[in-house]
């Protein structure tokens, strides 16, 4: 992957010119794209409103632009306090995700990021390549119940990352994206880092268990029992072992 940064009147774009050749500050708004569509639900970064895929099959990207959650969001929706053009949250998940993607992790390739700032404060966008065929977790046991094997293959997933320090800080049922082989992706790296291995690791499979606990609690018909996340530690432990 390559990795040019160009300036602009108000911050900087880093970009990955084997994927997109030439870019502007257009391309980060939908007027930028022949085609643009809003993500519905929770599918590209919880469901905040925030995400588009944008341009045309089989080329598409996702488009995002960084808001603010909870309390903190109702007042400062998207604007950050800027500590170095490295530091900005769209250039440090775009690095991450490279890296990630130069160790064959199934996360988006990252195509590019952009900061604008504005005195102390600044606003960021991130472009990735858009996954084809994949859905979120939750969507895909609300479906269908899975088997063993299935739960088993998730934590042995994670796993996979943990191993390789990856620390994702909002590992959730809708983050976790399965494709149609069954297979785990991961998304939306926002605050996340390289980490050396730690107890951090098992508090983001309690973060994952709440999530999935709340949402079947919210909807009873949803395919979660407790016999499942035994399954998925199984997996992730004996991953653990074998390595």
């Amino acid at each position: 992957m390559t990795e040019t940064v160009e300036r602009t009147a108000t911050g900087a774009i880093l970009y990955d010119q084997s994927i997109i050749n030439q870019i502007s500050e257009r391309q980060f708004t939908s007027d930028g794209w022949p085609h643009a569509a809003s993500v519905g639900g929770k599918l590209g970064s919880g469901g905040r409103g925030n995400t588009m895929y944008v341009g045309n099959v089989p080329k598409q990207f996702v488009l995002r632009h960084y808001v603010r959650g909870g309390l903190v969001g109702k007042l400062v929706r998207d604007r950050y306090m800027f500590n170095g053009e490295d530091n900005t949250r769209s250039f440090a998940e775009w690095r991450m995700l490279k890296k990630m993607v130069e160790n064959n992790l199934r996360v988006p390739r990252p195509a590019a990021a952009r900061y604008r700032r504005r005195g102390t404060l600044y606003t960021a966008d991130l472009i990735t390549v858009r996954l084809p065929g994949v859905r979120p977790l939750s969507s895909v046991i609300a479906v269908a119940a899975k088997g063993p094997a299935f739960w088993a293959g998730i934590g042995a997933a994670i796993n996979e990352f943990h191993a390789a320090g990856v620390y994702h800080a909002d590992m959730n049922a809708y983050n976790l994206q399965i494709d149609e082989q069954d297979r785990l992706w991961m998304l939306d790296f926002d605050k996340g880092r390289l980490r050396t291995p730690g107890p951090w690791q098992q508090k983001t499979l309690g973060r994952l268990h709440r999530s999935l606990s709340k949402i079947q609690s919210l909807d009873p018909r949803l395919n979660f029992t407790p016999a499942d996340w035994e399954a998925l530690l199984d997996g992730y432990f004996s991953a653990s072992r074998s390595e």
